[in-house]
C-alpha cells in the first residue's frame, strides 16, 4: 500500500448522489481488493452515519480473518493481538474511526478478510459488511529439485517463477569419487525453471549437489537456506542394451584380485568415464551428418563438402533444404527444368519461359538501319542465345541474384541475353481543363 503525497489537489467536477443506507463503511485502508499490502500495515476504517443518530460504539465489532479485533464498549476494545503502536479509536458526532495495528505481521501472500458489524444509536439501522485485500509477497522461492538433461546441461526447478540476475551464482559439489568438477557458464530462467550450461561434461551417475545464490522471485525475494540446495545424479548418455564395454572386466583376473587398496579400480573408473563419453559421441554421430538434425556448424560443413557454389545468405531452414536438394540441382544443371527449379528455390519466382533470343525484325521497305532496326548477331551466336521471362517485376537485388543463378546453371556454350519482365502498367495522360489540347498534350481514352 503506497503512500502518495500531493502538493496540491484540484477538484473540477463533483457528482453528488443520495445514499440511503445507514451507517456507511468508508475510508478503508487497505481498500477492498487492494493488492501488495505491506505485511506491517495498519488496518484503518471509519463507520459513518449520514443521519442524525450517530454510531453506537458498543454495537460495533470488527473481525480480521475470523478473529475478533475490536469490540466497542468493552473494557479492552482493541484486542491485544491488534493493539500495536499505531492502534487507536476515535469517535465524533457521526463517525467512529478504528485503527488496528497487528502485533504480528500479516502472512505473506495471504488474502485477509475484514468483517465490520455496527449500528446507529438506538439500533434502528444496521451494518454488516465484509471486504478482503491481499498481502505482498515476502515468501522466498524454494529450490525443489535438479535434473541433468545432458552431459553439460542441468535444469533447476523452483516452486514459483524466478529471475536470474547477473549476480546469481551456482556452485556444484560432487559427493562421490572419482568425479569431474563442473561449473556453470550460463543460466536462463523460464518461469519456475532455470537452465544451466556447464563448462565440461559431468561424471555419469555421480551425485552432485548444487548451491544456488542470488536467484530471486518476481518481487526480488532471494532464495534462502535451507531451500537453496538440491542433489542430482550425473547424466549418463543412452547406450544400446546389448553393449558391454567395461574396462574393468577386460583386465586380467589376477590384476583385479591384487587391487586390495582399490586404487586400480578408481584409476580404471576415470578411464571408463572418458571411454563412455567417446562411445556416446560415436552413437550421436548419425545426428551430425543427418541434414534434418545436424547442428548448424555441421550443416555448414555438409554444404561445403557438397561443394555449395552459392554464396547467398540463407537461414538455417533454407540451408537444410539446400543440402537436401543440392545433388539433384547438380544433376539438372544445364537444363531449363533445373534453371526453373533453382530460381524458384532461391527467389520464389516462377519462370514463365526460357525463350530463344531473336534480334529486331527487319521489315523491307519500312525498317531503317540504326533507327528501328539493328544488325543482329551471327547465326552461330543466335542459335545458342536465350532470354528468361519472369511473371513479375523484380527488385535490383533479385535481378542480380537471378543473373548469378542463370550464369552458373546454363550450359557453358550458351549465352544469356535478356531478363524479360512484365512492363509496368501504362498510366494514361488525363485531360486537364484549360491546359490540355486534344491530340497534343492528352489523348482520349
Amino acid at each position: 500500500m503506497a503512500t502518495v503525497e500531493l502538493p496540491a489537489l484540484y477538484v473540477d467536477t463533483v457528482s453528488l448522489f443520495a445514499e440511503t443506507r445507514r451507517p456507511l463503511l468508508l475510508n478503508r485502508a487497505p481498500g477492498p481488493e487492494e493488492e501488495d499490502v505491506p505485511v506491517d500495515a495498519a488496518l484503518e476504517l471509519e463507520v459513518v452515519d449520514v443521519g442524525v443518530d450517530g454510531i453506537a460504539r458498543a454495537a460495533t465489532r470488527v473481525w480480521v480473518d475470523g478473529v475478533l479485533a475490536f469490540a466497542g464498549g468493552d473494557s479492552v476494545e482493541v484486542q491485544p493481538a491488534f493493539a500495536g503502536p499505531l492502534a487507536e479509536v476515535t469517535q465524533t458526532a457521526d463517525t467512529l474511526r478504528v485503527v488496528l495495528h497487528p502485533a504480528v505481521p500479516l502472512a505473506s501472500q495471504a488474502t485477509v478478510s475484514v468483517r465490520v458489524v455496527s449500528a446507529t444509536a438506538g439500533g434502528e439501522h444496521l451494518l454488516d459488511e465484509t471486504y478482503t485485500f491481499t498481502v505482498e509477497d515476502r515468501t522466498a522461492p524454494r529450490l525443489v529439485g535438479a535434473q541433468a538433461l545432458a552431459p553439460k546441461s542441468v535444469r533447476l526447478a523452483f516452486d514459483e517463477d524466478v529471475r536470474v540476475p547477473p549476480s546469481a551464482r551456482f556452485t556444484f559439489t560432487p559427493r562421490d569419487a572419482p568425479a569431474v568438477p563442473v561449473a556453470s557458464v550460463g543460466a536462463a530462467a523460464d518461469g519456475p525453471l532455470v537452465h544451466l550450461a556447464l563448462d565440461t561434461e559431468m561424471t555419469p551417475d555421480v551425485v552432485y549437489e548444487v548451491l544456488v545464490e542470488g536467484v530471486t522471485d518476481a518481487h526480488d525475494n532471494p532464495v534462502l537456506a535451507p531451500y537453496h540446495r538440491a542433489s542430482f545424479a550425473g547424466f549418463r548418455p543412452a547406450r544400446p542394451p546389448s553393449r558391454s564395454f567395461q574396462l574393468w572386466d577386460m583386465l586380467p583376473r589376477h590384476n583385479r584380485r591384487d587391487d586390495v587398496t582399490g586404487d586400480l579400480h578408481r584409476f580404471i573408473s576415470c578411464l571408463q568415464e572418458v571411454t563412455d563419453l567417446l562411445l556416446s559421441d560415436l552413437d550421436a554421430f548419425p545426428d551430425v551428418f543427418d541434414v534434418e538434425r545436424a547442428p548448424e556448424p555441421f550443416l555448414d560443413a555438409i554444404l561445403q563438402d557438397l561443394g555449395n557454389p552459392f554464396a547467398f545468405e540463407l537461414d538455417v531452414l533454407a540451408r537444410r533444404r539446400l543440402a537436401a536438394i543440392l545433388v539433384d540441382m547438380y544433376q539438372q544443371k544445364g537444363t531449363a527444368l533445373g534453371l526453373r527449379n533453382a530460381i524458384r528455390f532461391f527467389l520464389g519466382i516462377e519462370v514463365r519461359a526460357v525463350s530463344p533470343f531473336a534480334s529486331d525484325t527487319l521489315v523491307l521497305g519500312e525498317s531503317e538501319l540504326g533507327v528501328d532496326w539493328v544488325l543482329g548477331p551471327s547465326e552461330r551466336f543466335a542459335r545458342y542465345a536465350f532470354n528468361v521471362e519472369v511473371e513479375r517485376l523484380l527488385s535490383t537485388a533479385e535481378r542480380q541474384r537471378l543473373r548469378t543463378l542463370v550464369e552458373y546453371l546454363k550450359p557453358a556454350h550458351t549465352h544469356f541475353i535478356d531478363l524479360v519482365e512484365p512492363l509496368p502498367p501504362i498510366l494514361p495522360e488525363h485531360w486537364e481543363l484549360g491546359l490540355s489540347e486534344l491530340g497534343e498534350t492528352t489523348t482520349l481514352h
